[in-house]
Parts: C-alpha cells; sequence; structure tokens
C-alpha cells in the first residue's frame, strides 16, 4: 500500500467506526427507551439509574451524530452531504417521539411548536444531531420545562430549543458570538458541541446565504434559548 494513502483510509475507516459505534448506541439507547416506557418500570429501585444512563446513551450518540458531520464536510463518498425537502411537521414528530421518554423519566414537560405545511431542505440526520444536542443540554439547563419551536422567519428556518432554567453563562453566550465569527473554540465541553453544530449549519447554503447557531438567554421562559437557522 502507498504509504500517502494511509491517512486517508485510516479517516475513512474511523468515520465508519463512528457509523459503527452510533448504530450499537442507537440500539441500546431503544433498549433502555423500551424497558423504561413500561408502567412498572417507575416502581423499580433502579428507574432513576436507567434514566439517566439513557441521558448519556443519546449524549453519546450525539456527540457521534456530531463527529461524522466532519466527514460529511469534507465530501466523503462513505456520508456524503445529502439535504432534502424534509416536512417539519413530521420531522418535529419524531424528534419528539425519540426524547419523550427522556423528558417523562426526568419529569420534564416538553412541547412543540411549528407550522403544519412548512417544508425546508436539509440534511436529516446532522439536523437531527444538533438537535437532539441542544435538548440534551435544555435537560442539564432546566427546571422543568423544554420547548421545541420551529418557525420561518426572514428567509430562515428558525429551529429553537428553550427552557426555563438561569440561562446560559457569559462564557458560553461569548462562545456562540465567536463561532459565528468565524473562530475555532475547541476548548470547554459545551464548546465542541456547539462547534459542530455551528459546522453543520454552515454546511447548509443557499443563494450566497449560510446557516448560523446563536445561544440566547430570554425566549418564552426568560431561561437558556438555542437557536439554529438554516438557509
Amino acid at each position: 500500500m502507498d504509504e500517502y494513502q494511509k491517512p486517508l483510509d485510516l479517516h475513512l475507516f474511523m468515520a465508519a467506526a463512528a457509523h459503527d459505534m452510533k448504530n450499537s448506541v442507537s440500539m441500546l439507547s431503544g433498549t433502555l427507551e423500551h424497558l423504561l416506557s413500561d408502567v412498572s418500570a417507575k416502581l423499580a429501585p433502579e428507574y432513576r439509574q436507567m434514566a439517566h444512563m439513557l441521558y448519556e446513551t443519546k449524549r453519546l450518540n450525539n456527540n457521534l451524530i456530531q463527529l461524522l458531520a466532519l466527514y460529511k464536510e469534507i465530501g466523503s463518498a462513505s456520508f456524503p452531504f445529502d439535504p432534502q425537502p424534509q416536512a417539519l411537521a413530521q420531522f418535529i414528530e419524531d424528534v419528539a417521539a425519540q426524547n419523550q421518554i427522556l423528558f417523562d423519566c426526568k419529569g420534564i414537560a416538553f412541547e412543540t411548536e411549528t407550522p403544519t405545511d412548512l417544508v425546508w431542505n436539509f440534511d436529516e440526520d446532522l439536523v437531527i444531531g444538533v438537535v437532539g444536542h441542544a435538548l440534551n443540554n435544555a435537560i442539564h439547563y432546566t427546571e422543568d420545562k423544554v420547548r421545541l419551536v420551529v418557525s420561518q422567519v426572514n428567509g430562515f428556518l428558525e429551529i429553537r430549543v428553550e427552557d426555563n432554567g438561569r440561562g446560559y453563562p457569559p462564557v458560553m453566550l461569548e462562545a456562540s458570538m465567536a463561532q459565528n465569527s468565524g473562530v475555532n473554540f475547541m476548548t470547554g465541553s459545551t464548546g465542541l458541541g456547539l462547534y459542530f453544530a455551528g459546522v453543520v449549519a454552515q454546511m447548509h447554503k443557499h443563494r450566497g446565504r449560510s446557516g448560523s447557531v446563536t445561544l440566547e438567554n430570554g425566549g418564552a421562559w426568560g431561561g437558556g434559548c438555542f437557536v439554529l437557522r438554516l438557509p
């Protein structure tokens, strides 16, 4: 084998390994959701531990999806960037279904809002990863309520994840501003997730405009707001 081909082969191997791990973690997450959905599970002493395991498996799954975003960004033939028309009502229903058990386990009220007839072009797998990561963060920061809201604003699709917690700390708000300025901030446990979200957003382009990610404080309940905008 040509020694100059090895790095490329290694990249493809790592992407395939990440994809395989993502599938395995998804299966584990689905098994935990099935077990936790049983009414009798709430009476078991291990219920809270299983709920935390579900939270961690979903977080890991989202991290693997974000890792695959890098391979889509560099144009991997095995994992191509693939925006397709998506019916937002169905998309949000699917996202809600994937996360409802976790919200129920944590005792968090979860609501969604989206137009019934809105269709938009985006890579479904990548956006699910970004939104899933934002929902996991909201679970960490909220008091007891999270909402997922979709709307069309100034020619962009806007997907908002809001909670009723204390809001994002200043360092995260500054990281959000840096990301949209093109600064690579790879430090901090939440910075990496925000970086990946920004990569996914900026991969989506239309008529000279690119997507973006913003963190805000306020929203309907005065807490933290994660905002994904896609052209």
